[in-house]
Formats: C-alpha cells, structure tokens, sequence
C-alpha cells in the first residue's frame, strides 16, 4: 500500500523522547512533514536531522511542524536529540504501528542481504491532515529545501 498526495494522512499517537505523547489529530492546523528514517545517530540521519534543525526558523515560517519517527527506542531517541540538539519530536515506533501505516516498512537489500527497515520517505501534511507531498527520495544534505520547494 501507498499513500500519495491528496489522500488523508493515517491518524497516529505516539511517545517522543521525552515521554510526551504526540498525535496527528492534536496538530491539525499547522502543517507537519512526518519523516521516517531507519536508525538514530547513523550518517544520513543525522545529516537530515541536522539539516532540518538548522533551517528551524524556515519551516516555522511555513507554519511546518517537523516530527521524525524510527523504531528506535526511547532511550536512542533522547540520546540522538541530545546530541545534536534537535527542536523536535522523535516518535517512538518500537511496535511499527507508524511505519506500516504509512507504508515504509519495506523489504531492503544491503550487500545482498534482504531484510525488513525503513525507507526513508518524508510526507508532508497539510493543516486539514491530508498528505500535500510525499518525498520519497530524500536528500539528506537538503531536506528542508525539498519540503519548502
């Protein structure tokens, strides 16, 4: 299954690493770029987390809340916030219901081996909390200049 733009984004409630819950339902009215990525600390997530981080400001602007999700735990998410300082919401998917809502729990393949992970993919949401764009080849250097493009 795959969610395009136009279609209604799937409801979900979730913990961030700091234990608050957050749910799509609860942020109608602002726009969210909802950001899946396979794993805390690793090169190219932290190189699209610290991309969106840096232009903050900018996507604040476009009234764009910005919330990433992986199926780290809590404990990865707070350290990986920390680290890098990060103004937003990590949302805990330990049990993958966010990840198979949207459709990125995928099949992979790495050095021949197949396995189940993330694709990271970002859908951007409108206020209304219909999808407005999904960004399924995300450049990790320039992520915020694809969700503002």
């Amino acid at each position: 299954m795959s969610l395009a733009a136009g279609q209604p984004a799937p409801n979900f409630s979730a913990l961030d690493q700091d234990g608050n819950t957050v749910s799509l339902a609860a942020l109608r009215g602002q726009r969210v770029a909802l950001y899946f990525y396979p794993k805390d600390d690793t090169p190219g997530c932290t190189a699209q987390a610290c991309n969106l981080r840096d232009h903050q400001e900018e996507l604040n602007t476009h009234n764009i809340k910005v919330i990433g999700v992986s199926i780290d735990g809590e404990a990865a998410h707070k350290k990986f916030a920390l680290k890098y300082d990060l103004p937003f919401p990590l949302l805990v998917d330990t049990d993958k219901k966010i990840v198979e809502a949207y459709g990125v729990w995928q099949e992979k393949k790495n050095y021949g081996k197949t396995y189940m992970g993330t694709v990271r993919t970002t859908f951007l949401i409108d206020a209304e909390g219909i999808i407005e764009k999904v960004i399924k080849k995300v450049d990790t250097q320039e992520h915020a200049a694809q969700l503002l493009a």
